[in-house]
């Protein structure tokens, strides 16, 4: 089997995809490192206070991850339908219930982190999505209505984001839905009058929000009001600047030091590129890369192997983590208006690192299928 015209042999006696699990595994230990180093300067009373809790919901992820590889793909396609309903519940509480910050009401709080519905909402609603395009691809590929529903379900999703706001999340979960959509057959004329639609919705709910509008404007044109509505980016591109090729070392970050502002959650990128420089960002970018790829591989060869449900999810998953983190790292340097999403396994945030941990487990659980199969396939062969 190949994808992109790459050769891929799966040995069956492994139980799962090492190198996948060691990529994560990587990134995560990363992101502490650099959620220590960017959080110190402004801790309250301890220094540690952001490490010790990154470090716990580093912790939960794990132990959520294991449970996860034990749950059968089965019985993510036999509950979808619930768990999207559950997200659901939570974004409307969110809004009645849920904590402030920065203006914006997307979070619970839990005592040891707040925990952002947002983030469930990505997972819930792929999980349904490949679910429904696993039993209805000819109805996709055939039928306007067949293409139409699942973005009937995205567009509620949307609206109780957008009450948030939370602009950042609709736009991966239009993103990957299109995108899958597109994987799945849908016809190419459906495919790209639903893009023309939300690149007009995104267009019309930028230009009627004035906060909105002053971001696009500071993007186009930082350096205008460098001390005012530019500050964060003007910050953020010195950082980038001043990395050079091997960076200033780790811990000697300068903009860290008050000057920029969220530099541990969705700016960390620009602390990245001012301590460890050109080659820390590629090598950073190589893992992320990766991680997006294995994803997109595991999903064509389910896909192959007639498993819809894991193949779709898998491929679902791929488009999220590497939109995600090309939109992340197109803020930070200034290629795209200023969006509120985390750095994949690097920024700071319990709800991201944990939903994207059980996703990463998913991933996992359909290889292991897969590999599983195939020693069933062998054993067969001898027999």
């Amino acid at each position: 089997m190949t994808l992109f015209g790459i050769r891929k042999q799966v040995n069956p006696n492994i139980p799962f995809d090492n190198s996948l699990l060691w990529t994560v595994i990587s990134l995560m230990v990363f992101g502490l490192i650099m959620v220590t180093s960017a959080s110190m300067s402004f801790s309250e009373n301890d220094p540690f206070y952001y490490t010790q809790r990154e470090l716990i919901q580093i912790t939960i992820s794990l132990l959520l991850m294991i449970i996860t590889l034990y749950i059968p793909m089965q019985r993510w396609q036999q509950f979808a339908s619930a768990l999207l309903i559950v997200a659901i519940i939570m974004l409307i509480v969110v809004l009645g219930i849920g904590a402030s910050i920065n203006g914006a009401s997307r979070w619970i709080p839990l005592g040891i982190f707040n925990f952002q519905p947002a983030e469930l909402a990505k997972l819930s609603l792929f999980i349904f999505l490949a679910g429904y395009l696993s039993r209805k691809s000819d109805e996709v590929q055939n039928r306007f209505w067949g293409f139409f529903k699942p973005m009937v379900v995205m567009t509620i999703l949307s609206i109780l984001l957008l009450k948030q706001p939370d602009l950042g999340t609709v736009i991966v979960l239009f993103m990957v839905t299109i995108g899958i959509l597109f994987i799945a057959g849908a016809q190419l004329w459906q495919f790209i009058a639903i893009l023309l639609t939300g690149v007009g919705a995104v267009i019309c709910l930028i230009l009627f929000e004035a906060y909105r509008l002053t971001r696009l404007l500071t993007f186009l044109d930082p350096w205008q009001d460098a001390t005012g509505s530019g500050y964060q980016l003007v910050a953020s591109l010195m950082a980038i600047g001043s990395g050079g090729i091997t960076g200033q070392g780790m811990g000697n970050s300068i903009l860290k030091l008050g000057y920029l502002p969220e530099c541990h959650t969705d700016f960390i990128f620009s602390i990245i590129s001012e301590e460890f420089g050109y080659v820390g960002v590629i090598t950073l970018l190589t893992l992320l890369f990766f991680l997006t790829f294995k994803a997109l591989a595991i999903g064509y060869r389910a896909l192959n192997d007639g498993s819809l449900f894991s193949g779709y999810l898998a491929c679902e998953i791929g488009i999220w983590f590497g939109f995600q983190t090309f939109v992340n790292i197109g803020v930070t340097s200034g290629m795209l208006p200023t969006k509120g999403l985390t750095l994949p396994f690097i920024s700071y945030g319990g709800s991201s690192l944990i939903v994207m941990s059980i996703a990463v487990a998913i991933l996992l659980r359909i290889d292991f299928e897969f590999r599983q199969k195939q020693a069933q396939a062998r054993i067969r062969i001898i027999k």
